[in-house]
């Protein structure tokens, strides 16, 4: 199995995740909040993602990555090794991403002498807290809607980076650094607004238990959630969502890219 594409995720994920996280803590508290810990975490996901689709679609079309320009891949293969990692990906995220959610949505101020000190002190007291106060299951709180979001939405960002790449590349040949770049921020675009729903309804299902139960699932929580405030809650977030993902993934996608043809 080739290792490279993983490293290369993880590189891309970290350099991608350096541009993108004050676009994703904006629409919660502040810019740089928590950096840290998403940068490991994150980086780890996405060389799950990157490595899973591209050893996925090895097994489907017994062709390495150096060899997809000459020999591309059905779009049905890349939706589904897309949706393989994507699976894979939400599976070993969820938890990393339900700690960062919480840190992130945490509203208590620095502690000052004679205030309360705030709910969580970092990632690892935030882990044990979830664990001592919610169980093994509390950790993995939203993970359903997360896996929901991520599986067909990863194989929608994959088919949209290659159908443009393939429409602006001359046959056989290796996408410019500009085709990548914009292939790149449009599929990060597309996923994001297809994931945008189910990214509301994750992020409540991961809040939800921080002080009292709301909802009973990921159906519940959805119902809840229209009943209350309408179907325009499922796009509550999709503007910043896709600003943030055109660059993100526009760097992703370069510097993975560069990074295998480096290796190559």
């Amino acid at each position: 199995m080739p290792v490279e594409e993983f490293v290369a995720g993880w590189i891309s994920g970290a350099l991608g995740l350096v541009l993108g996280h004050p676009f994703d803590t904006v629409k919660l508290l502040g810019f740089f909040k928590g950096m840290s810990f998403p940068i490991a975490s994150v980086a780890v996901a996405n060389s799950v993602l990157f490595g899973v689709y591209s050893n996925t679609l090895l097994l489907l079309t017994a062709t390495s990555h150096q060899e997809r320009r000459a020999q591309p891949p059905s779009y049905t293969h890349i939706f589904l090794a897309g949706c393989t990692g994507g699976f894979l990906q939400a599976y070993c995220l969820a938890p990393f991403d339900l700690i960062k959610v919480r840190l992130q949505n945490q509203t208590e101020p620095v502690a000052q002498p004679g205030s309360p000190p705030p709910q969580y002190q970092g990632p690892v007291h935030c882990a044990a807290s979830i664990f001592r106060e919610e169980g093994y299951r509390g950790l993995f709180r939203g993970a359903w809607a997360l896996m929901l979001r991520d599986t067909p939405t990863v194989g929608i960002y994959f088919i949209t980076y290659e159908g443009l790449c393939r429409q602006y590349t001359p046959e056989g040949q290796n996408p410019s650094s500009a085709t990548v770049l914009v292939a790149g921020g449009f599929a990060g675009i597309a996923s994001w607004v297809a994931a945008t729903p189910l990214d509301v309804i994750k992020s409540r299902m991961q809040m939800d238990g921080l002080r009292r139960r709301v909802y009973q699932g990921v159906l519940d929580c959805m119902m809840s959630s229209v009943r209350q405030e309408g179907l325009g809650v499922f796009f509550r977030g999709v503007t910043i969502n896709s600003a943030r993902a055109f660059p993100v993934n526009a760097v992703t996608f370069l510097s993975y890219e560069y990074l295998l043809r480096w290796w190559g």
